[in-house]
């Protein structure tokens, strides 16, 4: 996701591995909005990454890897809260986007930051052969509890949590709804590409270019892209295109399938939903992709508007989505 124009009050940099891009549509307030938007990125990164070693993630993991049973731990309302929306997406998806997978992440080498992987088209120096990774069982969703009020996190022995499906979502809505808050006017936080806005949009509201992979505006677009407009709610876009790696002869992405514990069979190369929030149209972005074919009945069944692109560019538009021009 890509906001169309680059007015005065844009702020656009790279923080948490991803591409931020921040629109207020009162000039004078970029430099504030700016402000609060990193310091909820740095409490977020904080709390939830799976690359700081000093995360609170990180150490819910640690002091999991080595139990055989249950492990209860004292968490932040910030990490708590998180859990709980990955939860809320898992029991809304039948559990195709499920938080334990990231042990099984790691094992296919989505273990560090996304940057310092091997892109497809080069050969690592030393890499695991193919079909020489042992996939671990992923635990499911429900063995995960968590108690917001108490601060409380329960999770199995051995697991590893990922939030990456959910949180980027999730934190742009709560960094839109404060900016706009605080400032008095109306916001558009774009986190890697999952898009939320808040307060009162501009006259025309704000256009965003969907396309296979977010960028800056003013840059050319990656693949098919339609420029579509939004006044509330949210826009968010999963893609196999975009964070691929390769290990050993394999080219992975980053969307498992938790019942095979692989990335998800290849028929979306993208998929963009709106819905209320950046948090409901991530998860049903991601889930579309894990669910194929089958994605399509499913959208439709929720009447949620959604554009999905096939691994040949065509183009398919569900709901209320604009027709694309292209298509």
């Amino acid at each position: 996701m890509t906001p169309v124009e680059s007015p005065t009050g844009f702020a656009g940099w790279t923080a948490l591995g991803m591409l931020v891009q921040l629109v207020v549509t009162e000039p004078a307030a970029t430099a504030a909005a700016r402000e609060l938007l990193e310091t909820d990125l740095l409490a977020l990164d904080l709390a939830c990454s799976r690359f700081r070693p000093d995360s609170e993630l990180v150490a819910v993991g640690n002091a999991a890897r080595d139990s055989s049973g249950d492990v209860t731990v004292s968490v932040s309302p910030l990490l708590a809260q998180a859990v709980a929306v990955s939860l809320r997406a898992a029991r809304l998806t039948d559990g195709d986007v499920d938080p334990t997978v990231g042990g099984v992440l790691a094992d296919l080498g989505y273990d560090r930051d996304f940057a310092e992987l091997t892109p497809p088209g080069q050969s690592p120096a030393a890499a695991a052969a193919p079909g020489a990774v042992a996939v671990r069982v992923i635990p499911g969703w429900r063995s995960v509890r968590v108690d917001i009020a108490a601060g409380r996190l329960t999770v199995p022995g051995g697991v590893q949590l990922d939030l990456g499906a959910t949180v980027k979502g999730w934190a742009a809505d709560q960094s839109a709804e404060r900016i706009a808050a605080k400032l008095g006017c109306g916001v558009l936080v774009s986190l890697g590409g999952d898009t939320a806005v808040a307060g009162q949009p501009p006259g025309d509201g704000w256009r965003i270019r969907v396309q296979d992979t977010t960028s800056l505006p003013g840059e050319p677009a990656e693949g098919p892209s339609q420029v579509v407009t939004i006044r509330d709610g949210g826009l968010a876009t999963s893609s196999t295109a975009a964070r691929r790696w390769r290990r050993g002869g394999d080219v992975l992405h980053h969307i498992l399938d938790p019942r095979t514990g692989r990335p998800a069979a290849p028929v979306w190369r993208t998929v963009s939903v709106a819905a209320a929030t950046c948090a409901d149209a991530n998860t049903a972005a991601t889930a579309a992709i894990i669910r194929g074919r089958q994605a399509v009945p499913w959208l439709t069944s929720l009447k949620l508007p959604a554009r999905l692109v096939a691994l040949d560019g065509t183009v398919r538009t569900l709901a209320a989505w604009p027709a694309d021009p292209a298509g």
